[in-house]
């Protein structure tokens, strides 16, 4: 699978079938062996993550008869941050008649990533994604419907269709009960045997391949051993570590991280998404952001004074004339649903004009409006609050101002991670038999994920493409006798325990995990958030390796690790993101190019658009550990378009 060159880096075969686009799924499926229905029991599989795609993938190998053992650190899968997903699912199933397809609904996720994404990868998760409403539905998944009993669609950013399906503003929360049902059904009939408040701590390999996984119970602290054929990791995305993000405060990157010190490729660590519409910063010791659905943009008009003068007047007191509606302006043919990584660039800049609105961060006032003003004056108050009903009582909770009589206040902020774990045409890793699914994986969004398309993928994964990829890998092994004691498995944990201790025993313990977080949270994201540059980048390594220095001297964890130690469990994730932070500044300074959200000052357009160099950088940037944090090993899987010829992305 890798291939290394001359150069010091090196080549990675993705496994990607040939031959027509919208067949080559369905031809691999048949390609692919199976194992019979009298075989499966004879097999183990852990999926660790249960969110949508940990859910959905563990429910279904569960009902095809393996036995499968599921992980996740919440108290129940429930709470997995899915939930959080509020805006809705795409989905090519053109219930509007206005011109969609599975074709457009692939051309639009790879122009929307900004032509850095496989286009197999992609076209099947299109293909797919009529499936999944299938599903859903007939889970009982209460999608919005029309008067006439039809499901209902609404438009998202890089689309000029309606192809998203959604509940309310809780779709995410909606489609995480379906997944969690089926799972639970599975549970009760004995083919899952789930473990809440557990946490991986590392991956057990034996002769290379991943056999199994460490584990620490985080009520008792018991550190312990599981044994399987395969290991299937949804963990999530990494984007806590900028410690200001809208993830939950426990989403972490320590699973796949770990995997990645133990050999799987990591890719394009430094395509991490910043969400357009979140309510802004409060004040410098705010730990935690809250997004604000980008449905909001389908009737929110986004705005921001034309006069500087003008900022610090209440919006209402601002005259129409003098209120500039920069979207609509600047990208008549999308207006305020451009794709998320340009709107963010364009609220950037208005604020670095000195037109930003609300509190000021660093002397700085960072925020617009979102303004519903026409939208009710056209439909009426009771359609914007059926809509939207839910969305606008969290944003009064929250800001304490009514949105319904004055414009929310809005900027961007940390929401989703593009990069994750290589995986190739079947989600596996570099590592043999770890597979990883939904946004632990880096595989369908290239440089920039479209809105509502996070839902899909997670679903696409675990319903459709893991079931058939895992049991094809499994048709190829013996089964693992898991009754017996493996050296591999004891040295591993001896090891979590050892790297445990030296977390609670500082050599000169002052202050806690979460200050040292706060630190590297602000140094990657005036590095490697909305714009990056070489300088920058340079200095933010030097910054992190010293600031990563003293978190090892001098951090200080309270209590034992015997027990209930939640500023332990912080300690160890933060640790992983201190690692990780370099892996991200390294990665984007490495591509000497703007795509997507990685925008290189060095290489931005006149009017403040990205410039690619497809000729140098059309590839993945996958890193293997080397043993030195500071001198990872890069591997390029080049990127060959047929179908779609990449273009500069025009949203005008």
């Amino acid at each position: 699978m890798l291939k290394p060159t001359s150069s010091g880096s090196g080549s990675i075969d993705s496994h990607t079938p040939k031959g027509s686009l919208e067949n080559r799924w369905t031809q691999h499926k048949f390609d692919m062996k199976i194992v019979s229905p009298a075989n499966r029991k004879k097999y183990n599989i852990i999926v660790v993550g249960t969110g949508l795609a940990g859910a959905s993938a563990a429910a279904s190998l569960g009902e095809m008869g393996y036995n499968v053992k599921t992980f996740c650190f919440q108290d129940s899968p429930r709470r997995a941050h899915s939930i959080a997903a509020q805006g809705g699912i795409n989905a090519a199933k053109n219930y509007q008649n206005d011109g969609d397809s599975v074709w457009r609904l692939f051309y639009d996720t790879i122009k929307g990533g900004d032509y850095r994404a496989r286009e197999s990868n992609v076209f099947r998760l299109a293909e797919l994604s009529t499936s999944i409403i299938d599903q859903a539905v007939a889970q009982g998944v209460p999608f919005a419907r029309e008067y006439s009993g039809y499901l209902a669609n609404r438009s998202f950013g890089g689309a000029q269709v309606s192809r998203t399906f959604y509940a309310r503003g809780q779709t995410g929360q909606q489609l995480l009960i379906g997944a969690y049902q089926a799972m639970s059904k599975q549970i009760a009939e004995g083919t899952i045997t789930h473990h809440s408040r557990c946490e991986m701590q590392d991956l057990i390999l034996i002769d290379g391949k991943a056999k199994g996984i460490v584990s620490r119970d985080l009520v008792t602290g018991q550190l312990e051993s599981h044994m399987a054929d395969v290991v299937v990791l949804c963990t999530g995305g990494y984007g806590n570590v900028f410690y200001l993000s809208t993830n939950a405060k426990g989403c972490n990157a320590s699973a796949v991280w770990r995997a990645h010190k133990q050999g799987a490729l990591f890719a394009n660590p430094c395509f991490t998404q910043i969400h357009p519409t979140c309510i802004p910063q409060h004040g410098e010791l705010q730990s935690k952001l809250t997004l604000m659905s980008e449905s909001l943009r389908n009737d929110g008009r986004i705005w921001a004074p034309k006069n500087k003068e003008d900022c610090d007047k209440k919006p209402e007191d601002i005259a129409e004339q003098d209120r500039d509606y920069f979207l609509e302006r600047m990208y008549p043919a999308f207006g305020n649903l451009v794709p998320r990584d340009i709107a963010s660039r364009a609220v950037k800049l208005i604020c670095d004009e000195g037109r930003g609105v609300g509190h000021a961060i660093d002397g700085q006032k960072l925020g617009v409006y979102l303004d519903f003003a026409k939208a009710i004056e056209v439909h009426g108050l009771d359609a914007i609050s059926e809509k939207y009903g839910n969305l606008f009582d969290m944003y009064t909770h929250i800001a304490a101002e009514d949105p319904y009589t004055t414009p929310m206040r809005i900027y961007p902020a940390v929401h989703y991670t593009m990069g994750g774990l290589w995986v190739d045409y079947n989600l596996m890793t570099s590592i043999d038999g770890l597979f990883a699914g939904g946004e632990a994986n880096f595989s369908d969004h290239g440089a920039n994920r479209l809105g509502a398309s996070a839902l899909m993928q997670g679903l696409a994964d675990g319903y459709f493409i893991l079931p058939s990829t895992v049991s094809n890998y499994l048709a190829q092994q013996k089964p693992l006798d898991i009754t017996k004691t493996y050296p591999e498995a004891e040295q591993t944990l001896q090891a979590c325990k050892e790297k445990i201790q030296q977390l609670m025993n500082a050599p000169d313990p002052q202050k806690t995990p979460d200050e040292f977080h706060r630190k590297l949270g602000r140094i990657i994201w005036q590095a490697c958030g909305m714009a990056r540059e070489k300088s920058v980048l340079e200095k933010a390594i030097v910054d992190i390796n010293s600031l990563r220095d003293q978190f090892w001297q001098q951090v200080k964890i309270t209590g034992s690790d015997e027990t209930l130690n939640q500023t332990l469990e912080r300690a160890g994730r933060i640790a992983d993101f201190f690692e990780l932070a370099e892996l991200m500044c390294i990665d984007a300074l490495t591509r000497e190019e703007s795509c997507g959200c990685h925008a290189r000052e060095e290489h931005i357009t006149n009017d403040g658009e990205a410039q690619r160099h497809d000729e140098d950088f059309s590839y993945i940037a996958a890193w293997q550990y080397s043993g030195n944090l500071s001198m990872p090993v890069l591997y390029r899987e080049e990127l060959d378009f047929e179908f779609v010829r990449p273009t500069t992305r025009n949203y005008r």
